[in-house]
């Protein structure tokens, strides 16, 4: 494949940020050769801010000072932080994915 994708960053008239995700594949004649390139720009400014936040939200309940852990619908353990792993002597990779009440 020879598809290339790359992030930049573009300073708008404004002066603040924004950052893009360009897609780029080379463009061919009928008979192969390459004769230009195809690129697809597509502003990822706001989803590069949530993946952030969420690598932040993750940490704090990673490294928090208090017992965190989530279930979902189904009663399975979805997060277990330091905290209760110091507590219940249960490391997270041995509890993620099972039952809290059995």
């Amino acid at each position: 494949d020879e598809s290339a994708n790359s992030e930049l960053t573009l300073l708008t008239k404004a002066g603040s940020r924004r950052k893009l995700l360009l897609s780029a594949t080379p463009r061919r004649d009928a008979s192969g050769v390459v004769v230009g390139v195809v690129s697809v720009g597509q502003d990822i400014t706001d989803i590069t801010s949530y993946r952030s936040m969420s690598d932040e939200l993750a940490h704090f309940i990673c490294t928090a000072n208090a017992p965190i852990l989530g279930i979902d619908a189904s009663g399975l353990i979805t997060e277990w932080n330091q905290m209760v792993s110091r507590i219940t002597g249960y490391e997270a990779n041995s509890v993620l994915g099972r039952p809290l009440v059995e």
